[in-house]
């Protein structure tokens, strides 16, 4: 009769083990997921090849839940004077959006907006010249848009 008492009891234990293993799986997974947004955030070229690589295989990411909407660079031109800002202000909206899911994201504003200033100033590094000038002014506006306005104005007008 043990056998048949512990049977029961064992298939039990064993169907809930089984039940909460996806959830714990699935929960266990993300742990990373600040780790893994910062590193995609920071100021670097490391960073923004990282990020442009995972953006590209985004469903080996989907177990983190990670916003990768983007409005580009809102209602700025996403090439000014040709200058190809565009995935500067993708990883932006990128750490706008998830910072902000998290509920840290003033914390990380300022990094955010750095960040996008240093893509968009690796992208003037191409130019030489007057050209480079202008590209670094056009640069310094659209930091400055961001850094002075993009805590209030996010929802569609300047990421």
């Amino acid at each position: 009769m043990r056998r048949r008492a512990t049977a029961p009891l064992a298939t039990a234990a064993f169907a809930l083990a089984a039940a909460l293993l996806p959830a714990a799986s699935a929960s266990a997974a993300p742990a990373d997921k600040a780790q893994i947004l910062s590193n995609w955030t920071q100021t670097s070229a490391s960073s923004y090849n990282a990020f442009f690589a995972a953006r590209a295989d985004q469903g080996s990411w989907s177990a983190y839940g990670f916003d990768w909407s983007t409005d580009v660079c809102s209602t700025s031109p996403d090439n000014p004077f040709g200058f190809p800002f565009a995935n500067s202000c993708i990883r932006h909206d990128f750490g706008y959006r998830n910072y902000k899911a998290a509920g840290t994201f003033e914390a990380n504003k300022a990094r955010l907006d750095s960040a996008m200033y240093a893509d968009m100033k690796r992208v003037c590094a191409r130019y030489t010249g007057a050209t480079k000038a202008s590209c670094d002014a056009t640069a310094w506006t659209y930091y400055q848009a961001v850094d002075k306005l993009g805590r209030v104005v996010e929802r569609g007008a300047v990421s």
